[in-house]
């Protein structure tokens, strides 16, 4: 049933003043969320973002994203803006790469502010239930087990798996994932990498994963394990870092490790429920093509920090 003015209004104000009283991201009392005028032009009887977002006054609203800005090159952290990178919220760092420019591209065409928000990668899902962050552009794979806790863009990237291994391994001639058999190896906790690809090498010692993508690549440095497991930009953003390390590519046939779309297709994950905002981004990503997210990716990986 659609709500009177005054029922409107009312509910308005009471999304200003939530948010205002939040503190969540750094944002100023005056601005508004990109999640909390979705959420409130949907309750308001489908009024558009523009009615319901305060822009009559020159208010823009702020999309909060949330990443680990440590997992280059998707996203890092450095202490400049060089780059374009951006500020990191409640820090004196800035946080720039794959991620972050995607996060500008989509900004820019909705016209919204960008506020970045740093967290580890465990604590990103649960960042968009409890409302700390809009979104989530963090390299995150579109899974089932995903889906069942919040929703997804579409792809804005299309990864393929691939094995580090240090050059002068005995693993660095490997044509297939048969030929990594009895190698002690490790990935990043909580992905696919981990979980769904390691288990497939044949009497493999899985090492216990490690907390981030940085913490996977210095453990193969430290040798550690003889190989990891990752995604080709990971790899090839590592290259650049430690050009001691040598990248296994089983060109994804019946040799390689056995994956679905949902373990490669990368995207936006975001509240359950926030359709408008959902549909706002594929609105962007849907004028771009795989061509495009592949320039772009080499971009990030031709300005990362080699320390990430």
């Amino acid at each position: 049933m659609k709500k009177s003015t005054r029922q409107i209004m009312a509910l308005m104000m009471a999304v200003l003043t939530t948010v205002s009283m939040s503190g969540c991201g750094g944002s100023k009392q005056e601005e508004t969320t990109a999640a909390s005028v979705a959420e409130a032009g949907s309750e308001a009887g489908g009024e558009s973002q523009a009615e319901t977002s305060g822009e009559a006054s020159g208010e823009k609203k702020v999309l909060r994203v949330a990443m680990e800005c440590a997992y280059a090159p998707y996203n890092w952290t450095q202490p400049d803006d060089s780059n374009g990178a951006v500020p990191i919220s409640d820090s004196n760092e800035f946080a720039y790469g794959y991620d972050v420019m995607m996060a500008k591209k989509i900004c820019e065409e909705l016209d919204y502010e960008l506020e970045i928000v740093r967290l580890d990668w465990d604590s990103l899902i649960p960042a968009l239930q409890s409302g700390q962050a809009d979104c989530v552009i963090a390299g995150q794979s579109i899974t089932q087990e995903r889906l069942q806790a919040v929703d997804f863009s579409e792809p804005y990237y299309y990864a393929t798996i691939v094995t580090l291994v240090k050059q002068g391994s005995k693993y660095e001639n490997a044509k297939s994932v048969a030929d990594l058999a009895g190698a002690t190896c490790t990935s990043q906790q909580s992905t696919i990498w981990y979980q769904n690809c390691l288990p497939q090498i044949p009497d493999a010692n899985v090492l216990a994963a490690t907390a981030s993508a940085p913490d996977m690549l210095m453990s193969l440095n430290a040798d550690k394990c003889d190989l990891v497991v990752t995604d080709q930009p990971t790899g090839k953003g590592a290259l650049v870092a430690y050009p001691n390390f040598t990248m296994l590519d089983f060109g994804g046939g019946d040799e390689d490790f056995q994956v679905t779309d949902e373990d490669i297709n990368i995207g936006i994950s975001i509240k359950k429920g926030n359709t408008e905002l959902k549909t706002a981004i594929d609105s962007v990503l849907g004028k771009m093509t795989k061509d495009d997210f592949s320039s772009m990716m080499d971009e990030a990986i031709a300005v990362q920090p080699l320390a990430n």
